[in-house]
């Protein structure tokens, strides 16, 4: 071996078909490698999981990240949020499942290796294609033991995102958890896609997306800021004890969001940044011809803040421009249970 390769051991993972927490110790951090399917060579391909389990009875917080695998900032978030539980004082159990979309993060793709979306999927279907058969087992043996769902993504390719956390404002539970992070925005959304959100909500677990900057890069900068407020999550959770860190962010509230787009092709300069508050009429984004002419000033159709944006100069008609937050209060529509009483809410089985 090369005398400037320092090697460090690593303790093997268990190797098992679904996460039973009940089977793994007290007042450690296990891991594990967790089957899900079955590539053309007959290996088992299998996501990589931490399990936390306290010493006294609590919620399950999973955490999840690169369900689209060029989304990678949840993973070192994840990892720094382990290094600072100790599992002897942890009451309950925190799992980080990451990167939850092996195949694609492998090939350095966000897509499944058959082209889909995986987080359009859920729940999947045991009988399915290769990306419906994944999901479906993902959710059946590891995120319905989850008591809370926090999954973490980024922004896709060529495109640059807030930090920002997708969530149900109108439900006082997911709500609470989305305002404790310290984002720089909440974007109202009630999940009823094919989204492995909306599917754990379906299970009756509490979820929120957390949106943590940009693909393909680890940001130092947000990983801390995101740890700090999953943290934050897990204290007032009753969870572990209280740091001398706290999210500060103040979110802007926004009570719905869509994406703008151009109506040719040409050269595009986006010009608020991430985060920014714009006005109605405000110039938001220029094309150019190849020839250096403008030929399109975009301006905002009403007031909001800039969710996220295209990060891609070259734009065919029908491309991205910004994703606009619209502020707003959001009204609750039904009665759910209160954060603080997760920690004594059966689980259905």
């Amino acid at each position: 071996m090369a005398d400037w390769i320092e090697i460090f051991p690593a303790k093997l993972p268990l190797y098992v078909d679904e996460l039973d927490i009940e089977t793994l110790p007290a007042g450690e951090v296990s891991r594990l490698a967790i089957g899900l399917i079955e590539d053309s060579a007959s290996r088992t391909v299998r996501v990589p999981t931490l399990v936390a389990r306290g010493t006294k009875p609590g919620p399950v917080v999973g955490l999840t990240a690169a369900l689209h695998g060029n989304e990678l900032n949840g993973i070192p978030a994840i990892h720094a949020l382990f290094r600072r539980i100790d599992p002897k004082r942890l009451r309950g159990t925190v799992v980080g499942v990451a990167p939850a979309n092996v195949p694609a993060f492998t090939r350095h793709q966000r897509r499944y290796p058959d082209q889909e979306d995986l987080n359009r999927v859920f729940p999947g279907r045991a009988d399915g294609n290769e990306s419906q058969i994944y999901a479906h087992r993902l959710l059946t043996r590891v995120i319905s033991r989850f008591d809370v769902l926090l999954d973490l993504h980024t922004a896709s390719f060529g495109r640059v995102n807030s930090f920002y956390v997708r969530a149900d404002l109108a439900n006082a539970t997911t709500a609470h958890l989305a305002r404790l992070v310290g984002a720089d925005i909440i974007v109202h959304n009630p999940s009823k896609d094919m989204t492995l959100r909306g599917s754990a909500e379906n299970l009756g677990i509490p979820s929120i997306t957390v949106e943590i900057g940009d693909p393909q890069i680890f940001d130092k900068d947000l990983v801390r800021l995101s740890r700090i407020g999953l943290r934050d999550i897990l204290e007032t959770l009753g969870m572990v004890e209280p740091d001398e860190e706290e999210a500060l962010g103040q979110a802007t509230e926004c009570v719905r969001s869509y994406w703008l787009y151009t109506d040719t092709g040409g050269m595009l300069t986006v010009l608020p940044d991430c985060a920014a508050r714009i006005a109605k009429g405000q110039a938001i984004a220029r094309l150019i011809d190849p020839w250096g002419q403008v030929i399109r000033t975009y301006r905002a159709p009403e007031d909001g803040v800039v969710v996220g944006k295209s990060a891609n100069p070259v734009a065919r008609a029908g491309s991205r421009i910004l994703h606009l937050g619209v502020p707003g209060p959001v009204s609750r529509d039904r009665a759910v249970p209160d954060l603080d009483q997760l920690s004594v809410m059966p689980r259905d089985e």
